[in-house]
């Protein structure tokens, strides 16, 4: 535990101390937020503020590594870093080009499932990842390789945009995905996959200093991406993918409000959401404001994440 809590604090104070510089540093390059014209009348205020401040997660990365380097934490650090080139990639389009639009999807995809599927050959290769599905500590059910690759290679892109997704309002993604990060350390036994978590937690809570309503800088693709991908393949390393449903509650809310919608409208003609993601519903409907929720999205994610520990202690 205190060999966990070291990096963490280094972490902590050296993101919350150079995430100015940075911001400055953003915002003198002009790489800033275009906002989409379809956002609600407040969004537009933002127009301007700092992209990619999610780069700062970067310095946890780096201590993470050096605390501990063994070939589990580079394949951590690597993963971390691989979905992060996606995300820059389309930030720095969006805040060069000022086109809220990004990099295509079909380009993003590309990088996404090239990453998944190279990060999965080597996690069945050289750590001898199973390709079992474990429902409990008795129940497992086995799958082909080629199945078991098509399948989690599937849920690690489809999670990683779902994560992505809920990066749109200020402070969100940063708190749901705190309470995440904290399940993997409670239930690894891998001393990287603690420390991994453990610092990625102290990362985002220095980074939400400047990223709470009203935000001073915005995560970007840069972060969320990669949180989604280190969060998905924690998932896969810990072999816990049968909690997905409650561990990525909001995140799977997120994505599905968005399919959802599109599907719906394409029916019908008609918005099953007022807006999606389903975060800019809540406040167009009922009138919430940014901080109500993401107070409410975090206890949902909380609250996901203690039925999935309950679940992990005493099913697996």
């Amino acid at each position: 535990m205190s060999s966990s809590l070291v990096p963490a604090l280094i972490t902590f104070i050296l993101v919350s101390i150079l995430s100015p510089f940075l911001i400055a540093t953003l915002r003198r390059l002009k790489l800033t937020q275009p906002i989409r014209a379809e956002l609600p009348a407040e969004h537009h205020n933002k127009k301007g503020t700092p992209l990619m401040l999610g780069s700062i997660f970067l310095i946890g990365i780096l201590v993470a590594f050096v605390n501990y380097s063994s070939p589990l934490m580079l394949f951590l650090v690597g993963t971390f870093i691989l979905f992060s080139v996606v995300g820059f990639l389309d930030d720095f389009w969006k805040a060069s080009k000022q086109d809220p639009g990004g990099i295509s999807a079909k380009t993003k995809l590309v990088f996404q499932f090239s990453f998944t599927i190279f990060l999965l050959i080597v996690l069945i290769n050289f750590f001898e990842l199973d390709t079992t599905f474990r429902i409990t500590d008795s129940i497992s059910i086995f799958l082909p390789l080629w199945v078991y690759l098509a399948l989690i290679t599937l849920f690690i892109v489809g999670s990683a945009n779902a994560i992505n997704f809920t990066d749109g309002m200020d402070g969100l993604l940063g708190m749901v995905s705190i309470p995440t990060f904290f399940f993997f350390f409670l239930i690894s036994d891998h001393i990287e996959v603690k420390i991994f978590s453990l610092i990625m937690i102290a990362s985002l809570a220095g980074f939400l200093i400047y990223n709470l309503y009203p935000a001073k800088a915005f995560m970007g693709d840069t972060g969320s991406m990669a949180i989604g991908g280190s969060l998905s393949f924690l998932a896969i390393i810990e072999k816990v993918e049968i909690l997905i449903p409650m561990l990525f509650f909001i995140y799977l809310a997120e994505q599905f409000s968005v399919i959802f919608q599109v599907f719906y409208f394409k029916r019908t003609r008609k918005r099953l959401f007022l807006m999606a993601p389903i975060h800019f519903h809540y406040g167009i409907k009922y009138g919430w404001s940014e901080n109500i929720i993401v107070m409410n999205f975090t206890i949902v994610s909380w609250t996901g994440c203690f039925l999935s520990y309950l679940y992990f202690y005493f099913f697996m």
